[in-house]
């Protein structure tokens, strides 16, 4: 049963047969006798939900609580009059006193119907105002002394009040004409109503105006203010009328436009069946059919439903239409849920890196275990490789035989100037030209979701106004994030945690300490002249003779030709630049080939320098030690080791510091320091300190274009100075690298392998070194350094005693002097 007691005039007059009373309009003779009639000192209260009743006008109202039922039956059978208030609260089910409005209004029972839907529904008109002074029963239903409610009358005679009346007339009937749900009788009745008063509770109890707003206007005694509550009501409610009608207007013009372009373009689609084309349901029908065989979530296929069915609503003539094929055919074309099979045959996996890469065994022995543990787990959360090295030295190549050795796909992304965030993460495909990020393109290239993704370049991420890209990567490769990657374009969660990413960076120093966080670094260092000799007779000739079209028997490099051309034409860590001058060699005999000029495939030194022209280095070799403050540094370039020659000499002067050579800050305090701790210790190495205020020292790096900084030449300096002012001979064939301090102890340096690498190519027999990094000696193969001798130091004073020979040089400078 419905538990509320409403308002439903329309239910009730489609019952209401030829049998049911005729309810007039209430005249004013009506009226008067209405407002003089006494009302009883007691009635029972029957609560209103939603209407609100005013004195003369009938209502229809469905009575649903058993309490209002009982009420209405009794009253019914006596004298049929009751109380009706409304309540403040429509969901309370049984109001008490206090949740009631005080003032209400006494009723007369017309007529009870019993519906065919069971429902009691009760036709009351209302009578008088009254107050309720006192509740005096609860059950059955509720009582309550009330005392009447006088209202103060207006002077009907008055030009003022004649004219609130016409214009609430005229505005209710205005109201009637825009609003078609309201019928045309309507009208009638309230140009039939003679009686202000009742004109008045007629159309307040009419007007769909809140409870609050009603029972406002049933409170208000003073007439003519109720009167003009009421005009307001009415103007507000025929401004927002003839709201509605503009923008009702305006909508069915644009309906009328859709439903032509609809008819053209089903007129349009008629056109392309007959041709044989290809019709907006056709293409719908074959997404519908690619999604069938999709393995993704039931997330996501709901998405796609989701954004199918918004294809369909959209005109095929519009723009938005191929953005939205454009974006179901990139749902349809990612591999969710595909991955391939992995081969975790290790020893198959050392054989394809074996091949294809020499050498770099620490290297390949970290990825090996890095694919050991993913066998034992079967999950990604490890780690991301980071290769980090030199130019040239096979970090991208890396990832491709990883790649083949997993039977993985291989996919790359070079990220070398990228600025844009939205390069990673895509953008919203509400923006004209709207694409992926280049992640989630890479893997639809790929083919599948768990490839091997190399992140080429890393540390060249750059940031502007438009965001940080490294920021966007940290998501990424983060094995605790990256399972839901949120692409702007895809608008969906994508798992990246099956794909083995393989970052590739030069230099640290660019990386965002976040990102490098989430990487494990793995270095990359370059090779020695005999690993290059291997690499190029077995990778880069044969890759040069395939790519030219040539075989074996038409050239052959012999070891000595290649070492030529390592140390005379190319100097970098990798073999990049060693594998363009092999290929330059290949295209000499090539023209000689086609030419049909006589050649030796044999290829000597004569040509080789016929062919790449005048060799474009010098070898790095040592200088002999008959001039007092010259020392062989060793020093790191990103091309690989290098030496480096420090020089110094003496002038008269006033004791002043000249430093040149392109030095950076952090050379040029090692000056410094080193000029600092030899004036502190000038006893102890037998110099006396008045020398110092007679002369100036100038200390110089050649190769003045090439900016040179670090602080690993601090040792190499002490030492040139302590030779200037000791003039005494430094060792033969020896070459140091280390930092130094005020205090004298001599600290570690890094690029090690590198730089003796550099010293055995210059033919030093000795290298000083810091104590600290014997380490670093411990990881260079034995036959790279078996001719080498190290020495190992922690102070300044070992360094002295070791690298400086007890006599003085041929032609000692007479520092006594100082004139």
């Amino acid at each position: 049963m419905n538990k509320n007691d409403t308002l439903d005039i329309k239910h009730v007059f489609s019952v209401i047969n030829e049998d049911t009373e005729f309810f007039p309009l209430l005249s004013s003779q009506d009226e008067e006798e209405m407002t003089k009639a006494d009302i009883p000192e007691i009635l029972p209260i029957l609560p209103l939900r939603n209407t609100v009743l005013f004195p003369g006008v009938v209502i229809p109202i469905t009575v649903g609580r058993d309490k209002s039922i009982k009420l209405v039956k009794e009253a019914y059978k006596g004298d049929r009059t009751i109380g009706v208030v409304s309540q403040k609260d429509m969901d309370i089910e049984e109001p008490t006193v206090e949740q009631l409005h005080k003032i209400g209004t006494a009723a007369n029972i017309i007529k009870i119907l019993q519906m065919p839907d069971g429902n009691t529904t009760v036709i009351i008109q209302g009578k008088q105002r009254f107050k309720i002074t006192e509740m005096i029963a609860e059950d059955p239903y509720l009582k309550a002394k009330v005392e009447r409610v006088a209202e103060d009358k207006p002077k009907v005679s008055s030009r003022e009040f004649k004219a609130l009346i016409s214009s609430i007339k005229e505005m209710a009937l205005q109201i009637i004409q825009l609003s078609p749900h309201l019928p045309s009788e309507a009208g009638m009745a309230i140009k039939n109503i003679e009686s202000p008063t009742f004109l008045v509770n007629f159309i307040s109890s009419n007007m769909s105006l809140e409870i609050n707003q009603k029972q406002q206007l049933l409170e208000t005694k003073d007439f003519v203010k109720r009167a003009k509550i009421l005009l307001e009501h009415l103007t507000t409610e025929i401004q927002m009328l003839e709201l509605k009608n503009q923008i009702q207007n305006k909508v069915r013009v644009d309906l009328d436009k859709q439903q032509r372009d609809y008819f053209l373009n089903q007129q349009l689609k008629t056109i392309q069946e007959e041709l044989g084309g290809n019709t907006p349901d056709l293409e719908m029908e074959e997404l519908e059919n690619r999604a069938k065989v999709k393995k993704w979530s039931a997330e996501v296929q709901k998405h796609f439903d989701k954004e199918l069915e918004k294809l369909g609503r959209i005109n095929p003539a519009a723009a938005d239409y191929s953005v939205q094929i454009n974006y179901l055919e990139l749902l349809l074309d990612l591999p969710w849920g595909e991955y391939t099979k992995d081969n975790f045959d290790l020893n198959r996996a050392i054989k394809v890196l074996d091949k294809d890469h020499y050498g770099l065994e620490k290297v390949k022995q970290r990825i090996i275990e890095y694919l050991a543990v993913l066998k034992l787990k079967n999950d990604m959360k490890a780690p991301i490789l980071c290769l980090v090295g030199p130019p040239g030295v096979g970090k991208t190549s890396l990832g491709k035989s990883i790649a083949k050795a997993l039977g993985r796909k291989y996919t790359r992304m070079a990220l070398g100037g990228i600025r844009d965030e939205a390069e990673i993460r895509g953008h919203r495909k509400t923006y004209i030209g709207a694409m992926p990020g280049r992640i989630i393109q890479s893997l639809n290239k790929a083919g599948t979701s768990n490839p091997v993704f190399v992140l080429d370049e890393v540390d060249k991420l750059g940031a502007d106004f438009k965001g940080d890209p490294s920021s966007a990567l940290l998501e990424v490769l983060d094995p605790e994030q990256n399972t839901n990657f949120y692409d702007h374009y895809v608008e969906m969660e994508y798992d990246l945690s099956k794909v083995m990413f393989i970052a590739t960076a030069n230099s640290l120093n660019g990386i965002q300490p976040a990102l490098l966080d989430r990487m494990e670094i793995i270095e990359v260092n370059g090779y020695t002249i005999e690993e290059k000799i291997e690499i190029a007779k077995k990778h880069l000739l044969p890759k040069q003779l395939q790519q030219h079209g040539l075989t074996k028997k038409d050239v052959s490099l012999t070891n000595k030709v290649i070492e030529k051309i390592i140390e005379e034409y190319t100097r970098e860590s990798g073999v990049r630049g060693l594998e363009k001058k092999i290929g330059s060699i290949v295209r000499g005999v090539a023209t000689r080939i086609v030419m049909e000029k006589e050649y030796n495939p044999k290829i000597s030194t004569q040509v080789t320098e016929e062919i790449l022209g005048a060799p474009m280095f010098d070898k790095d070799l040592y200088e002999d030690n008959e001039i007092a403050g010259v020392v062989t540094g060793l020093a790191w370039t990103a091309v690989g080791g290098d030496i480096l020659f420090i020089e110094s000499s003496l002038s008269p002067g006033k004791g002043k510091l000249h430093l040149t050579g392109n030095l950076g800050d952090v050379m040029k305090e090692s000056a410094a320091i080193a000029m600092a701790y030899l004036r502190s210790h000038a006893e102890e190495f037998g110099i006396d300190y008045h020398v110092f205020d007679n002369w100036d020292v100038n200390i110089h790096v050649p190769a003045g274009a090439t900016p040179k900084d670090g602080p690993s030449a601090g040792i190499t300096m002490l030492t040139a100075l302590t030779s200037l002012f000791t003039q005494r001979k430094v060792k033969e064939k020896l070459a140091m690298t280390g930092e130094i301090t005020l205090r004298g102890r001599v600290l570690p340096v890094g690029g090690i392998q590198e730089k003796i690498l550099a010293a055995k190519r210059a033919n030093i027999k000795d290298i000083l070194l810091c104590k600290a990094n014997e380490k670093d000696i411990l990881e260079i193969k034995e036959d790279y350094i078996k001719d080498l001798k190290f020495h190992y130091v922690t102070k300044m004073s070992e360094v002295i005693d070791i690298a400086l020979l007890k006599q003085t040089v041929k032609y000692p400078k007479d520092l006594s002097r100082t004139d």
